[in-house]
């Protein structure tokens, strides 16, 4: 009779405290090799060499340490991460993709100087879900070709080893501040054999139906009974939701290391610095207060080509913000070398890309075009 009221007073203890006993390893046979990142639940023992990044409702993380039982608050999500290292095929130009880079890299340690992790801001803001290799490899070869495309990155052909450690250089920073990862290995690779060119094409087309805008102007004349109306595809509120919350999480972190950066002397440098930060904090107020995909007004809906419009800004917002992050880099980059000449072609290219955020959320936040229904 001791022995069961012993136990009895312990399960209502566990009950009352939220103790659930130390739970079992958790099963992570593929992070490592083609897992970097997967949700985890409450209780879970973090596997040996994997950490956890624990993501409140508000976007903010913590790190929990390896070996450790998670314990969450309500509303806490986390993902159990192992850092690697990871190896990658890249194409640089998309143009030809079976000139390929090989690319070994790790998630970075965490960094003491700084409130959140780079990584953990991207699980926070960007992972739905499993973060698998080949989708992470995919953003980072986004990022690499879009760097290449607008030149702020060089890789000519028969490359000399003066151009390769300029190249290596922007592209690690890239790396770090965008994703937080550590380059650790990246060597030129022959992709001809292992490219499937008709899988290319069509993720090509895909692509560009996806980042098409939607019709209105084809459709602000035609009647409300026109079959044209009937054929436009359905809004995808995820879509909206995902690129308003990286918007949301990313852009103060955007303006704090901007804040933070490294600038020659000079009054006029200076007055610049800090024009791109005001605007930069309008642009955080304008997400924040951004207004709901399906309605125009408060109880008025808003038709379904008008949120495809609104989907089609908030996603060239998002393509922005990423271009803000290279900026970054590049900013870190030439700070740390005090190239001082560069620093008029860099704040150009930042007044350019927030004018873009501007302009991108402000038709977000229309309900309607010129001459357009809702």
């Amino acid at each position: 009779m001791g022995t069961i009221a012993a136990v009895t007073t312990m399960t209502t203890i566990a009950r009352l405290f939220g103790w659930r006993g130390r739970g079992a390893p958790v099963e992570a046979s593929a992070l490592g090799v083609a897992m970097i990142a997967m949700p985890m639940a409450a209780g879970g023992v973090l596997p040996a060499g994997c950490g956890a990044v624990v993501i409140d409702t508000g976007g903010r993380t913590r790190r929990a340490p390896e070996g450790s039982r998670l314990q969450l608050a309500p509303g806490e999500s986390a993902y159990v991460f192992h850092p690697g290292p990871y190896t990658a095929d890249l194409a640089p130009f998309a143009a030809a993709p079976e000139i390929g880079l090989q690319v070994s890299f790790a998630v970075d340690n965490p960094d003491p100087r700084v409130a959140q992790q780079r990584f953990d801001l991207f699980l926070a803001s960007e992972a739905q879900g499993p973060l698998a290799l080949a989708q992470f490899s995919r953003a980072i070869e986004a990022a690499l070709q879009r760097a290449l495309a607008q030149g702020n990155l060089d890789l000519p052909p028969c490359t000399s080893p003066a151009e390769w450690n300029a190249f290596r250089a922007g592209f690690n920073q890239l790396l770090y501040v965008r994703f937080g990862v550590t380059v650790e290995e990246c060597v030129p690779v022959d992709l001809g054999e292992s490219v499937d060119f008709a899988a290319v094409l069509i993720a090509r087309t895909l692509a560009q139906q996806q980042l098409a805008p939607a019709p209105v102007l084809a459709l602000a004349a035609a009647p409300v009974a026109c079959p044209a109306r009937a054929m436009i595809a359905a809004p995808d509120p995820l879509a909206d939701a995902r690129a308003l919350r990286r918007l949301f999480l990313e852009l103060p972190c955007v303006m704090c290391a901007l804040r933070l950066a490294v600038l020659p002397p000079g009054l006029l440098l200076f007055r610049r610095h800090q024009d791109v930060l005001r605007r930069l904090d309008l642009v955080s107020v304008a997400v924040s207060t951004m207004p709901a995909l399906a309605l125009a007004a408060p109880g008025v809906a808003l038709a379904a080509h008008q949120q495809l419009r609104r989907i089609h800004h908030s996603r060239r917002a998002v393509g922005a913000l990423d271009e803000a992050w290279a900026l970054l880099a590049r900013l870190q980059l030439s700070g740390a070398a005090q190239r001082e000449t560069e620093f008029d072609g860099l704040f150009d290219d930042a007044a350019r890309i927030v004018a873009n955020l501007e302009y991108e959320l402000g038709e977000r936040r229309m309900a309607t075009v010129d001459g357009a229904p809702a």
